[in-house]
């Protein structure tokens, strides 16, 4: 395909290697993103397909994997480049031979130095996305303004409904919440399980980010919410960076977040969880 062509020679442009070889293979790339491997074996590359439309969504993804590969913390796929060709828009990455196993203690101490690099405020230097919904990230001093306009609030007004009317209830309560006072700490944003996989070498490889500056418990509680990581990660994370008091009702809080993005995406059961969540969370305010 000329497709494919084009890419490769875009590739060897901006790295200043040879083409890849103009042959494409599928691969598992999620529920937002086509994905498909780019070359043969001696040169591959990974790339993320989606609409032309969607092109600033991997713009903002590609400044996010430099901004954790900044860090020095953890691993990443290096971006290569991102941008459209005919009506898809892309985005390349160095690819990686990745499984399930892998160090888990080592992953748990990664982030938890990933969580060590800081701003004086929350947010980030531009919006991106929550799998395909926007993110706002414009920079606020607090933390519970934040959470607040950036996060919950913007997250339950998609919503509507019950909802939202619940919802804005809860946020009212956020101060009897957030009692601790979280530095801005460089998160993935959007750590599940399926976002961390381990190289042949056991090394951890974190990628499909949502970055921005925020408080670090936000990423932890993200990791406990489609089945947890196992106890060496977290004893790992704790040894660097030890949970303040109170985390066990902020991590509802933080992954109400997630579940209500996960409704406003796919509908179904997301529903009453949120529901669920946002009463739990209520009767633990206001008894």
């Amino acid at each position: 395909m000329s497709e494919w062509r084009e890419l490769a020679e875009r590739i060897a442009s901006v790295t200043g290697g040879p083409a890849p070889d103009a042959v494409a293979k599928g691969a598992a790339g999620g529920c937002i993103n086509q994905a498909v491997i780019l070359g043969s074996a001696s040169r591959r590359f990974f790339v993320k397909l989606n609409r032309a439309s969607r092109v600033e969504m991997f713009a903002a993804e590609q400044l996010g994997l430099e901004a954790l590969a900044a860090s020095g913390a953890i691993r990443v796929p290096t971006p290569i480049c991102h941008g459209c060709s005919g009506e898809r828009s892309y985005l390349v990455l160095e690819y990686l031979e990745l499984g399930g196993s892998g160090d888990e203690a080592r992953a748990g101490e990664a982030l938890a130095q990933l969580h060590r690099c800081h701003a004086p405020r929350f947010g980030w230097q531009r919006d991106n996305t929550i799998g395909s919904t926007p993110q706002p990230n414009g920079w606020l001093a607090g933390w519970i303004d934040f959470w607040r306009q950036r996060r919950l609030g913007y997250q339950l007004q998609l919503a509507g409904g019950v909802l939202e009317a619940r919802g804005q209830r809860l946020l009212q309560q956020l101060p009897a919440l957030l009692t601790h006072h979280p530095r801005p700490a460089l998160l993935h944003g959007d750590l599940w399980g399926g976002n961390l996989a381990y190289t042949p070498q056991r090394e951890p490889v974190i990628y499909d980010p949502a970055v921005y500056y925020g408080d670090p418990e936000t990423d932890l509680a993200m990791t406990e919410l489609f089945g947890g990581f196992s106890p060496r990660f977290y004893a790992a994370y704790r040894q660097i960076n030890p949970i303040d008091p109170g985390y066990q009702v902020r991590k509802l809080l933080y992954n109400l977040y997630h579940v209500l993005n996960h409704y406003n995406l796919f509908g179904g059961g997301y529903y009453q969880h949120s529901l669920a969540i946002i009463e739990r969370l209520l009767v633990e305010i206001e008894g």
